[in-house]
């Protein structure tokens, strides 16, 4: 997403780093891992057929079932609502029985040998495998449970309940005053976690994030349940989301007072750093080698700004030519313009045979909510398990606080923002969840990764303009290379931030001076690369999809194979770039970049 809300529920959104569930899917292909010592209450090594596969079988559909019960907010945005208004766990005890489980869980898909499963499920079983993987490096080596107010932000957010119509408004309003009784435990355990004293950045967006619910609660969630006509339930609505709104606002006051001491404490470290990569992302690099090939993309796509400023504001700096795109508004109000902007984003990628569009299913367009506007834009997406419900693509207006100069510069110019709609719908996000809705794994549906999705939203970006999107109006191919730059020194922000001493102030100032952004998105996205130190995946994703598409349309008719690329590599939903490479390539042969 760009300057965006960010991975995880079917929302795309910032990463839960816990599962980034957008409900991809994946249809599966060889690949192959090696695996940990067999279990023989697992797997029969006698009978390596229907019987051991059927065994397979049974333990994904219980590995999802044992998942939705300890993760009940990741159940009920896959669309799981018999879990409706329960919060995971978060006590000393229920983390660590949470950590034990996954372990488990690790050692009993491991002891699923090669030779007992076909080839969809030994695909299946590395993915399952990356996901624990995953959820490990987060609550263990990174123990952000303990160190980032973060890490819950996505889970306490109710927006689920609130603007998603998957029932009608009585029995959503049941399930958000269930939710809302479990706010205040929820949030004194993870007050009990968090080790002082906390980043100064940490504490700004816990505010942000869980501290700005308590208007929301207030306002938003009660406008949208007035219509309910049972005087009990409005009662015991009142009286829960009441409570909620005290212990919110309970909880930002306690975050408040650590300011004066927080720190800028956020560094992983290198070591953590490179284990992060592995853990979550199937990618092992030396980071001297990985920052070098950031700085190459921002050398890249810094050359072609300045060669498309010269057409388009020949004589000016880049700043200077920046700034006059950026001030080049889109008319009317943003949710209109990116309205009109995705019915010609279909009509291109169905004229140009860009990707298939598997669906009649459109995304709606509509403004922020004030507590979630600490970026750009994002998309919400349905879970796994709804049916027949749309999509929404959000956009936020600049922080009213800012001053007028900051709010205007906030505001995308129109190549920026046609460019954001690529990312977000048209072929982007949303075409990555029609395509996956469409798979017959629902494991596959339910977990994304970081990289994949976001690699491959931004991966559109320069693809449909290679594909002649903008008509090579310089003014939009800006638009296009400003996201990018904003993506490359992300990826050099997260490096340098989380491994060489880099200072917040010196990551706003390279997003000023050369990813060219604006004052108040550099502010934000210095920030957001402290408690979002994956956010590199936007970058490194859309680089390993390139360098995928290379190698694999080289015999195959090259730039003509883009479209049997584009769907083939779509079907695989979510899984590490590195295993979707090995399944399509038919090996771990080549280079990931």
């Amino acid at each position: 997403m760009s300057r965006l809300r960010l991975n995880a529920v079917r929302v795309v959104r910032a990463p839960h780093f816990l599962a980034l569930t957008i409900g991809l899917a994946i249809v599966f292909a060889g690949c192959q891992q090696a695996n940990a010592p067999q279990s023989t209450q697992l797997v029969n090594t006698a009978t390596p057929t229907a019987n051991a596969n059927n065994q397979w079988n049974a333990y994904v559909d219980k590995f999802l079932n044992d998942y939705f019960a300890a993760r009940p907010d990741v159940a009920v945005y896959a669309g799981r609502h018999e879990f409706d208004g329960r919060l995971p766990d978060w006590s000393a005890e229920g983390l660590s029985k949470e950590i034990q489980r996954l372990h488990a869980e690790r050692d009993k898909a491991s002891a699923f040998k090669d030779d007992t499963l076909d080839e969809r499920q030994r695909f299946e079983r590395d993915y399952l495998l990356a996901q624990i993987d995953k959820d490990l490096f987060w609550m263990e080596t990174a123990d952000f449970p303990h160190t980032n107010p973060y890490y819950y932000a996505d889970s306490i957010d109710p927006d689920v309940y609130v603007s998603r119509e998957y029932a009608a408004p009585d029995v959503r309003l049941r399930a958000f005053t269930a939710y809302a009784k479990a706010v205040p435990v929820a949030l004194q355990q993870i007050r009990s976690n968090l080790k002082l004293p906390l980043p100064r950045t940490y504490i700004k967006i816990g505010r942000t994030t869980i501290g700005g619910l308590a208007d929301f609660y207030a306002k938003d969630v009660a406008a949208v349940f007035a219509s309910v006509k049972d005087d009990q339930l409005q009662k015991d609505f009142k009286t829960a989301n009441e409570a909620a709104i005290k212990a919110i606002k309970d909880f930002d006051s306690w975050l408040a007072q650590q300011e004066p001491s927080a720190r800028d404490n956020f560094a992983l470290g290198a070591e953590k750093f490179s284990r992060m990569l592995k853990a979550t992302e199937g990618v092992d690099v030396p980071l001297d080698k990985l920052e070098e090939i950031g700085k190459q993309d921002l050398e890249r796509n810094l050359a072609a700004s300045r060669e498309a400023c010269a057409t388009y504001a020949p004589g000016k700096s880049l700043p200077e030519c920046m700034a006059k795109a950026s001030a080049q508004k889109p008319a009317g109000s943003v949710v209109a313009a990116a309205t009109n902007q995705l019915a010609d984003l279909k009509k291109f990628i169905l004229e140009k045979d860009i990707v298939t569009i598997p669906g009649m299913e459109e995304a709606k367009v509509a403004e922020a909510p004030p507590y979630k506007r600490w970026n750009f834009a994002y998309i919400n997406i349905p879970g796994a398990f709804e049916n027949n419900l749309p999509s929404t693509y959000y956009v936020s207006p600049p922080d009213p606080t800012w001053s007028q100069a900051k709010r205007n510069e906030y505001i995308p110019g129109r190549g920026s923002l046609l460019f954001t709609s690529v990312h977000e719908v048209f072929p982007g996000h949303f075409l990555q969840f029609l395509h996956a809705n469409r798979s017959k794994s629902k494991f596959g549906q339910v977990f994304v990764g970081y990289a994949f999705a976001e690699g491959w939203a931004h991966y559109t970006e320069e693809m449909m303009y290679e594909a002649g999107l903008g008509a090579n109006d310089p003014e939009m191919h800006i638009g296009q290379l400003q996201e990018a730059l904003l993506r490359d020194v992300r990826f050099l922000s997260a490096i340098g931030m989380h491994t060489k001493g880099m200072k917040v102030e010196e990551s706003e100032m390279m997003f000023v001076e050369q990813g060219l952004q604006d004052a108040g998105n550099a502010e934000q996205q210095a920030q957001r690369g402290t408690f979002d130190p994956a956010y590199l995946n936007y970058t490194m994703g859309k680089l390993m999809i390139r360098k995928l598409r290379e190698d694999w349309t080289a015999s195959r008719g090259g730039r003509a194979a883009w479209k049997r690329f584009h769907d083939q590599f779509l079907q695989y939903g979510g899984p590490p770039i590195p295993l979707v490479r090995k399944a399509m390539i038919g090996s771990s042969d080549g280079s990931l970049f």
